[in-house]
């Protein structure tokens, strides 16, 4: 296998990575040994080629996003427990949109999912971000309280989203960052103003 990727960020016990082609079966593997976000999200364990799909998937061509950041999270012993994947100026410049972060169930309650999201909180700083953005299914109630503690609000909601076999409620939710306001992101995004039915 050729040499790792650079990491991209990290914390004390934990790494980011990008992930090539070739990491997919590890990404599938973790994915088969930790279904519950499948189960919570989808009704449904992870297909067998859910990696692979993630993997290639790409945000809404109108949307003009930037780079999208797919990245494996790696411990002190190279396993991979987690995934991050992050969008730059999805929709509009300075808003980072996270996409997917998922930590193996034996690290929840451990403060990793805590830290890796600081850690990528501050590495979305240091690239310019002035707005995070993510959705979470509603009714997902883990999630959706783990990112109310991080700061994030929601903005709007959009009802009927094939998340992968399951028709979700999705809170869009965002964060404002040193030099942006929610009245600011709201200006940029019209697609995510309460009300709006644009897709």
């Amino acid at each position: 296998m050729a040499a790792h990727t650079a990491t991209v960020f990290a914390t004390d016990r934990y790494r980011a990575r990008e992930l090539r082609e070739d990491d997919v079966p590890l990404l599938q593997a973790l994915l088969e040994a930790n279904p519950e976000y499948s189960l919570a999200v989808n009704g449904r364990r992870p297909h067998p080629d859910e990696a692979f799909v993630e993997f290639v998937e790409q945000p809404p061509a109108h949307l003009q996003p930037g780079r999208r950041w797919f990245m494996g999270l790696f411990d002190a012993d190279d396993t991979l427990v987690g995934v991050c994947v992050v969008v730059e100026n999805l929709g509009a410049p300075r808003v980072w949109h996270l996409a997917w972060l998922l930590v193996a169930t034996a690290l929840h309650g451990s403060g990793a999912a805590q830290a890796v999201y600081d850690a990528m909180e501050a590495w979305a700083r240091r690239g310019g971000a002035q707005w995070l953005r993510l959705g979470v299914v509603q009714g997902n109630a883990r999630a959706e309280r783990f990112w109310e503690r991080q700061g994030f609000l929601q903005v709007r909601t959009r009802e009927g989203m094939d998340t992968g076999g399951r028709l979700n409620t999705i809170r869009v939710m965002a964060k404002p960052l040193e030099g942006g306001t929610l009245a600011g992101y709201l200006a940029l995004m019209p697609r995510d103003q309460p009300g709006s039915t644009l897709p």
